[in-house]
């Protein structure tokens, strides 16, 4: 009787694990749909706004973020996180799709596409925005100090080189911004595959180093916040958050042309979530979601119903809100390819070994 009992109890004991087993399993499988992975530009999205997105539509959003496309393209490629959607710039966006690493959109999913400025849908690097959503654009310009150099003085890249300007420029560390500056001021294209005008650009800055004081990344903020550096060759949302903080800082876009670059909105092939994706993509279009993270942000929104809720300071501002007419002078990163990127940031390499 007693080993019946202990079978009896032994059994009951066996069904109990078996059901709590599958009850975490059931727990996990309803959880991976409640779930949406984000893989992100750090400090690019107001953090109100991810808790209002998981009250409203009742997921729970993780968030992770990367400090380059380069990082964030690897870290897609491996596979290992289940990423639901993900933040690239547009000639990223051209190599992931080469790559297959990005789901084709389905355009009947997604509600809000007509609160875009038409201007920047159907570029070149996504026609028809078959694989991405603008999120944010802006352009690459000059910040100066009016306490350390007259307006007029800073106007165009070649002013730059001024000789008044020694120690005091500081650029931001990135190859194509860096070579592209030269490329510009010489009447060249961003995206030349000349290595005759890519010599040509990397001589010119050899004739910089004087002036630069430091070539930088975040940090490249505070110092201008701080009055520390007459000049620094930034990004506009970068730009705009300095002017907050400084009313000595003014923004310029030379008039040469300059680099125009799109972060977009896409669905990597990792994801898991693609209900909670469209979720995301059509949260983010309403225009009181976009006008509250373009105030949060500091950039240029595409959204044209959230730019007319913006204040009239900040949207009919032409440094970060420029005319048809300035927009025409600026050129949109492409892909250049391994071989073309290599040299590139070979050529940029040899710039900064040059300055020390």
């Amino acid at each position: 009787m007693k080993k019946l009992r202990s079978l009896f109890i032994g059994v009951i004991a066996i069904i109990l694990l078996l059901t709590l087993a599958l009850t975490q399993l059931n727990k996990k499988a309803n959880t991976s749909t409640n779930v949406l992975n984000i893989y992100n530009w750090g400090d690019y999205i107001d953090p109100e706004l991810l808790k209002k997105f998981e009250k409203e539509y009742g997921y729970k959003v993780n968030y992770e973020t990367f400090d380059s496309n380069e990082a964030m393209e690897a870290k897609i490629k491996q596979g290992g996180t289940a990423y639901d959607i993900t933040i690239p710039s547009e000639y990223m966006i051209q190599k992931m799709k080469k790559e297959n690493l990005l789901e084709p959109l389905d355009h009947n999913k997604i509600k809000g596409l007509n609160n875009l400025d038409p201007r920047f849908l159907n570029q070149a690097f996504d026609q028809n925005n078959r694989y991405s959503v603008p999120y944010f654009w802006g352009t690459l310009g000059i910040v100066y100090n009016d306490q350390m150099i007259a307006p007029d003085k800073i106007q165009h890249w070649n002013d730059l080189w001024r000789p008044e300007l020694k120690n005091n420029v500081m650029l931001i560390d990135g190859a194509r911004e860096v070579l592209g500056l030269s490329l510009n001021s010489l009447g060249y294209s961003l995206n030349t595959k000349n290595k005759q005008q890519l010599e040509q650009a990397t001589r010119k800055l050899s004739g910089l180093t004087g002036n630069v004081k430091a070539i930088v990344a975040d940090e490249i903020k505070m110092y201008m916040i701080n009055n520390e550096s007459a000049v620094a060759v930034t990004f506009s949302g970068v730009a705009a958050d300095m002017m907050a903080q400084n009313k000595h800082l003014h923004y310029v876009i030379p008039p040469e042309g300059s680099n125009l670059w799109f972060d977009n909105i896409v669905i990597p092939k990792t994801v898991k979530n693609r209900k909670g994706a469209y979720d995301f993509i059509n949260f983010m279009l309403k225009p009181e979601n976009a006008k509250q993270n373009a105030e949060y942000i500091g950039y240029a929104t595409p959204n044209k119903k959230a730019r007319a809720l913006l204040p009239k300071s900040v949207s009919n501002d032409p440094q970060f809100y420029p005319d048809d007419q300035t927009l025409k002078h600026l050129e949109v990163y492409q892909d250049l390819g391994p071989k073309y990127l290599g040299i590139y940031n070979d050529l940029y390499l040899e710039f900064k070994m040059y300055r020390k």
